[in-house]
């Protein structure tokens, strides 16, 4: 079992999904988490949910540089250090041709998705730096690693966090500061389940080799496992927690459902 035993730990967009479910691994691992978001009645109530001395909740803007300072310099002046940072807040987009997509869509979702974790890293390196390493996870996605349609200023995001991700692994690997990215599948949470109709469940996703979605709790693990010094070796990795979707094409999606279920065990 990994530990974060005496870790302090910051997960931006906290309050819900995969940012919870991984503020839940932190503390059941012993470490001390600080969840942000923009929306405060949201952050009461996930930390009700955890029901932990061990986590706070700070407002916190993923897109603006000043209130990421005042962030690191609040869960520095509380905890004295941040020993994990992980980049998780980001918006989804609407469906839309890139030669439709609007500008101001463009401009909102690299604001949040690449700009907000680059203005993070930027902010708790001099931390980390000062108490002799760290560790850094950048959730990305699955559109990160492959091209999907419809998604051109959410792709162009989550593929330049993979990119910063490597070159600031490379860059910081002598200072003992790790930097990984996390890329989840389709993954169930509230908000998928309202604004894409996601069903847990086996079978319920045949698009995916393993025939559903992804936990919330399964994408934290290995969040979690980079944040731990179980991954003390692991820098510049990208670990795409999906079903199997990026590997290749579904057997499923290639035979069919009844010629696959003759042909596989």
């Amino acid at each position: 079992m990994s530990t974060l035993e005496n870790k302090v730990v910051i997960i931006t967009g906290g309050g819900s999904g995969i940012g919870l479910a991984a503020a839940e691994r932190v503390i059941k691992d012993g470490g001390t988490v600080v969840i942000t978001g923009r929306d405060t009645e949201k952050g009461a109530k996930a930390l009700s949910e955890l029901g932990s001395e061990r986590a706070s909740f700070h407002q916190h803007d993923a897109a603006s540089r000043p209130s990421w300072e005042e962030l690191v310099a609040a869960v520095v002046a509380q905890h004295g250090r941040i020993d994990g940072l992980v980049n998780n807040a980001g918006l989804s987009a609407s469906a839309s041709p890139l030669e439709s997509e609007t500008g101001a869509a463009w401009e909102s979702i690299l604001a949040t998705n690449l700009s907000g974790p680059f203005h993070g890293m930027q902010t708790v390196i001099p931390v980390m730096r000062q108490q002799g390493g760290g560790s850094i996870v950048n959730v990305s996605s699955t559109g990160g690693l492959i091209g999907l349609p419809l998604t051109s200023s959410y792709a162009a995001a989550k593929w330049g966090l993979r990119g910063l991700t490597k070159v600031a692994a490379l860059e910081l690997a002598q200072k003992r500061i790790r930097v990984n990215s996390v890329h989840p599948g389709m993954t169930y949470t509230p908000m998928t389940a309202q604004s894409a109709g996601l069903v847990e469940g086996e079978g319920n996703y045949p698009s995916a080799p393993m025939g559903r979605v992804a936990s919330a709790a399964e994408i934290a693990g290995a969040i979690v496992y980079l944040l731990s010094d179980d991954a003390s070796y692991t820098t510049g990795a990208e670990i795409a927690v999906d079903g199997g979707w990026t590997a290749g094409i579904s057997p499923r999606a290639l035979l069919g459902d009844e010629l696959a279920g003759l042909l596989l065990p």
